[in-house]
């Protein structure tokens, strides 16, 4: 039923909001299962429909959600052919954590822990210590790693347990302290091209009667972001990845499994007023905000002390209707960084959390002109974001 002119809008109720499957589909509960099932102390087995393997290898697209395979099967038929295989032969997706986004979502592949825990809760957060914003996936400003993520990998307690293992990627990847406090322990091995980190994978996911390899490919997520999940340059990506890991697939070891995930989806945005606000013209939403931190479809909003209430009502009211609005306690209670948020972590939180629900972002021209100009989004909890992968290969 259409809402009479006269009405007040009303804001999209938290509770309809999607919660990541923590504890049992997540990203992060995927590689305690694989070392739970390779017999590495402390782990359990969290999700149930995964059988165990003595080598586990796990191949992480960037960008590449579920939504995206299931669209696609022309230029994806190798992945498409599998999705019957995904979270043990279920033919269900897993979801990433909130926000869907790489930092984000590395940190809980690695860690085997929800944002709330390992404490990377976006693209960019406030450092409680300095009050200024910090850039996750860049690591600027520089800010001690262990200081900020102080738990081990799932890498470095199989290591220690006798697993062989072995990361897999570009080698300008290595010394990023978000390779060291999310995905370090083992191996690192770069390779420059697709085909030899496929290669290199499978031989070194055969060098140990139990071995944990991961390997990444970056750019369907690049070309994404540029050009759009609708644009040839995307397809010609999505062509490319399924090649990638058909080959992978043709070379595993016996008594392996290839997992094939994701770390978030992704949606274009239109470039018009109504699809894109700009937070850096907008003096309704920058009133009493002192930093905006997040991406454009899951702010974090730092208000200036004392105008937390204030700030809250306005986003609410202003963007209620196509965002799910939160302040930091109710988004904590709702769980949609993990069923438990550490203390060092929670001031990282913005004092008000808005995650898109509509085609819809806050874009900021002025602060962050390379991010406001991209065309592919992601960061919120829509399936189309959240949902990726778990293809599955057994040899």
């Amino acid at each position: 039923m259409a809402q009479p002119a006269w009405q007040e809008p009303v804001p999209l109720a938290l509770d309809t909001a999607p919660v990541p499957e923590y504890g049992g589909g997540a990203l992060a509960d995927l590689l305690p299962t694989l070392a739970a099932g390779q017999g590495v102390p402390g782990f359990e087995p969290v999700i149930p429909e995964l059988t165990p393997a003595d080598r586990n290898c796990v191949f992480l697209i960037d960008g590449l959600g579920w939504e995206q395979i299931r669209a696609h099967p022309d230029e994806a038929p190798f992945l498409h052919s599998l999705l019957p295989t995904s979270r043990g032969g279920t033919g269900r997706p897993l979801t990433a954590g909130f926000p869907s986004t790489t930092a984000t979502s590395l940190a809980s592949v690695g860690t085997g822990r929800p944002p709330g825990e390992h404490g990377l809760p976006g693209y960019t957060a406030r450092n409680p210590e300095t009050g200024a914003l910090m850039n996750q996936l860049r690591w600027n400003p520089w800010t001690e790693p262990r200081v900020w993520q102080p738990y081990p990998t799932v890498f470095q307690l199989a290591h220690e347990a006798g697993v062989r293992t072995a990361q897999v990627s570009a080698p300008a990847f290595e010394q990023t302290p978000l390779t060291k406090v999310a995905l370090s322990g083992g191996s690192f091995l770069g390779r420059l091209s697709g085909e030899e980190r496929m290669d290199l994978a499978a031989e070194r996911l055969a060098a140990g009667d139990r071995s944990l390899v991961y390997t990444y490919y970056s750019e369907v997520d690049g070309k994404g972001h540029r050009f759009g999940v609708d644009s040839d340059a995307w397809r010609g990506q999505l062509m490319y990845v399924d090649g990638l890991a058909r080959r992978l697939a043709e070379q595993l070891p016996p008594r392996s499994a290839l997992y094939i995930t994701a770390d978030h989806g992704m949606i274009d945005i239109p470039f018009d007023e109504q699809s894109r606000i700009d937070f850096d013209e907008d003096w309704e939403l920058s009133a009493g905000v002192a930093l905006l931190g997040g991406e454009g479809r899951a702010r974090h909003v730092y208000a200036v002390p004392g105008a937390e209430a204030d700030v809250l009502a306005v986003w609410r009211e202003v963007l209620g209707e196509q965002f799910w609005v939160a302040g930091r306690d109710e988004a904590v209670e709702a769980g949609w960084f993990g069923p438990r948020v550490d203390a060092r972590v929670r001031g990282r939180i913005g004092d008000v959390v808005a995650a898109a629900h509509d085609d819809v972002v806050i874009t900021a021209s002025v602060n962050e002109p390379h991010e406001s100009a991209m065309v592919g989004m992601h960061g919120s909890l829509t399936p189309v974001e959240l949902l990726v992968p778990l293809l599955e290969v057994r040899s």
